[in-house]
């Protein structure tokens, strides 16, 4: 399996619950997903958006509960040999929570949680499942972004950096918060990173965004299907929209959506010189066209002729020659 394809990657996103029947209702309800049984063990499910499945869920294991660890989300990072990653994640300063292990036709993964105390998994598929191909944009239902809320995202970044090689892609100014550090490969941003503030509880974690048609409707949602808004949703840079989000269990997960441009104005037809010529003489013939019809014409007097004139002269001189007798 080509290395340039699956170190660093996310491949898989798994939550461990304590009542999946609860949870599978309330992502169903709030993004849409549908769940479907794993043929190789009954007791996993996998999340089943429009494109295919795009995660799993599982019952929160005894020992993982019996650690005080809470439903949550797992995500799961790419590398060609899980073996010489978790002995250099321990080698950089990181706990391994579980050891290498073997899932028949899917893989070997092993779960660590970094110096600064998040918890992630190193996943090496196995070649029966194929090579994962070059990063896609993310289809509606998929996992979009992948934030890091630290203690130290500097020193965080330089442990993912020399782990998965990650590089660093940007960065943005978040006020009180600092630096949001963009990381990813290839110029590609796969997420963020920054130090969580003071107020924000809970130790260092890893939070996933699911790409939703609107945010906002979403968050519309989360409340009335048994879960809990935390932030949003709110616009973030670069125009995206965002919602922070619990379900009825207490496990995180985030939603992002890009607005629909508005449809492009159709431009005003061209005129031809010809018309562009016409159209002031054609508008100067209705101006007077208009005014004729809004003064009437005067009626012509009656003329007399000459001889009418003369005849009634004569009477009239008749006239006063009889009253003067």
């Amino acid at each position: 399996m080509a290395s340039e394809t699956l170190r660093g990657r996310f491949l898989w996103h798994e939550l461990m619950s304590s009542d999946t029947g609860s949870a599978a209702a309330f992502y169903g309800k709030v993004i849409g997903w549908k769940t479907q049984a794993w043929e190789g063990d009954v007791n996993y499910s996998m999340w089943i958006a429009p494109s295919g499945s795009v995660g799993g869920l599982m019952t929160l294991p005894a020992e993982a509960a019996a650690m005080g660890a809470p439903p949550a989300w797992l995500l799961y990072i790419g590398t060609p040999n899980v073996d010489a990653t978790v002995a250099d994640a321990e080698r950089l300063g990181a706990r391994v929570l579980k050891g290498v292990t073997e899932i028949p036709k899917v893989g070997r993964f092993a779960v660590v949680a970094d110096p600064q105390g998040a918890t992630f998994a190193a996943f090496t598929p196995s070649s029966a499942m194929g090579p994962p191909g070059e990063p896609a944009e993310p289809k509606l239902g998929e996992f979009a972004w992948h934030e890091l809320a630290t203690t130290d995202h500097q020193g965080a970044f330089r442990f993912y950096r020399e782990l998965f090689g990650w590089e660093k892609t940007g960065a943005h100014h978040m006020g009180p918060i600092g630096e949001y550090l963009l990381f990813g490969q290839a110029g590609k941003a796969f997420g963020g990173m920054f130090d969580k503030p003071k107020d924000m509880p809970g130790p260092s974690h890893w939070l996933s965004y699911v790409r939703v048609d609107d945010a906002a409707t979403v968050a519309a949602r989360v409340n009335g299907a048994g879960g809990q808004l935390l932030h949003g949703p709110v616009e973030v840079p670069g125009g995206d929209w965002i919602a922070q989000l619990l379900d009825p269990q207490g496990a995180a997960l985030a939603v992002v959506s890009t607005p629909k441009a508005a449809p492009a104005k159709k431009p005003a037809p061209k005129k031809s010189a010809a018309n562009r010529k016409a159209r002031p003489v054609a508008k100067k013939a209705a101006r007077r066209k208009a005014a004729r019809k809004k003064v009437p014409a005067r009626k012509p007097a009656p003329r007399k002729t000459a001889r009418k004139a003369a005849r009634g002269a004569r009477r009239a001189r008749a006239r006063g020659g009889k009253r003067r007798r």
